[in-house]
């Protein structure tokens, strides 16, 4: 019996992502072709040989095209290097896994993600040390120029590339279900609201036992744009009861933590602690209620509050309306959820680190999956994944 090796070298199949349906295709048609070897004789070897390759490279170009289609018909340039990036720790978790499918599909490739604050992510891109921020909040109108003026003149976009919703993180021994409403949540942070027995969290929690327990309130201490969000939402879901807003968390009561990993950590060192954090780092979270009943924090209730997301602005710059997100309270929705921009140049770079950033996104793109979801992050899917495909390769 006689076996041909066909060996498919990246560059004559730079689309093919999908090694598992493209392996799976061709051990078929090799098994296929084999037994029809064997069943011949050894005058039929040469033509039943070439009649193996034919297959093989048939079923693989099939695989490519199809793979082709499904992924957003682009090709990876396969462009190598450190491809280094700064911002959100609340994307800690979904740029690791981003990174790590990254170096797979593009070998001597990698992403330097550093999780430091939005803050400090703009920062860094405006002066040029980040080839791209992580935000959870856009750009002032006082950076806009400035990161225009970064990008060579050209307009940098807002690429609302990580969906996670902010978890009402808790640690309150016994209580597996707790429920709040805005005003109870507006409350305690802001310290009127100081024990867990209190009447007012009863009432959101009828039947329940809490406990006479100290409240010990968490908040970020860096400038974060998790903090920016939770204000803004704080503000308009309570109608302006919540009058603090920006990146910087009011410090007059609890006790600040550095990053989404600092806050979450100490929730759960800490008995009777409460936090704001992204759901990823959430172990136990309390069902809101934001004005038709408590909402339980899921795929399916986010995916409700995401249905009229809209944008402040046009075209590839897609700055999200979070005011009219935030201050929605349809049935059975969650809409306090983080929306993280991904800041890049829209033209400007180098021929390498345009090729890289088109690469990394298409990849991350690619990967809004289960194991994703299971980080704590809603996939991006349909109109809102094409509409970031046709961004992500308009990058010059």
């Amino acid at each position: 019996m006689l076996f041909a090796l066909i060996y498919l070298t990246p560059e004559r199949y730079p689309v093919i992502r999908n090694f598992k349906r493209t392996a799976a295709i061709i051990g078929v048609v090799a098994a296929s072709s084999a037994s029809l070897v064997a069943c011949g004789n050894s005058n039929d070897t040469a033509a039943d040989n070439t009649a193996t390759e034919t297959a093989v490279e048939t079923a693989t170009d099939a695989a490519a095209t199809e793979t082709a289609a499904a992924k957003g018909d682009y090709e990876l340039s396969g462009q190598t290097g450190s491809l280094v990036a700064e911002g959100a720790s609340s994307q800690q978790n979904a740029m690791d896994y981003f990174g790590s499918v990254y170096a797979a599909e593009v070998p001597g490739a990698s992403l330097a993600y550093t999780p430091s604050g939005s803050g400090s992510g703009i920062k860094n891109f405006i002066a040029n040390q980040a080839v791209f921020a992580g935000s959870d909040s856009p750009l002032k109108e006082e950076e806009v120029q400035q990161a225009a003026d970064r990008c060579g003149g050209n307009e940098a976009w807002h690429l609302p590339f990580v969906i996670g919703p902010v978890a009402i993180a808790y640690n309150l021994d016994g209580v597996d279900e707790l429920n709040l409403t805005v005003d109870n949540i507006v409350d305690i942070f802001q310290g009127t609201i100081t024990n867990w027995n209190d009447p007012a969290i009863a009432e959101s929690n009828p039947g329940a036992s809490l406990p006479d327990q100290d409240i010990n309130v968490f908040y970020r201490s860096d400038e974060s744009g998790t903090s920016d969000n939770f204000q803004k939402f704080l503000k308009a879901a309570s109608q302006d009861k919540w009058e603090s807003t920006g990146k910087a968390f009011p410090n007059a009561v609890g006790t600040g933590a550095n990053g989404s990993s600092g806050v979450a950590q100490e929730v759960s060192a800490t008995p009777g602690a409460i936090t704001y954090v992204e759901a990823g780092f959430a172990d136990q979270k309390a069902n809101i209620d934001f004005g038709a009943g408590p909402v339980e924090l899921n795929e399916e209730s986010v995916g409700k509050a995401l249905d009229n997301l809209t944008f402040k602005t046009e075209g590839h710059n897609m700055v999200v309306d979070s005011s009219a997100l935030f201050a929605s309270h349809d049935n059975g929705a969650y809409p306090l959820v983080l929306t993280t921009y991904e800041i890049v140049c829209s033209a400007g770079y180098d021929e390498a680190t345009a090729n890289q950033v088109r690469d990394f996104l298409n990849i991350a793109l690619d990967s809004q999956d289960d194991e994703l979801a299971d980080a704590g992050f809603i996939p991006v899917t349909g109109a809102h994944a094409d509409r970031l495909r046709e961004a992500i390769n308009a990058i010059q």
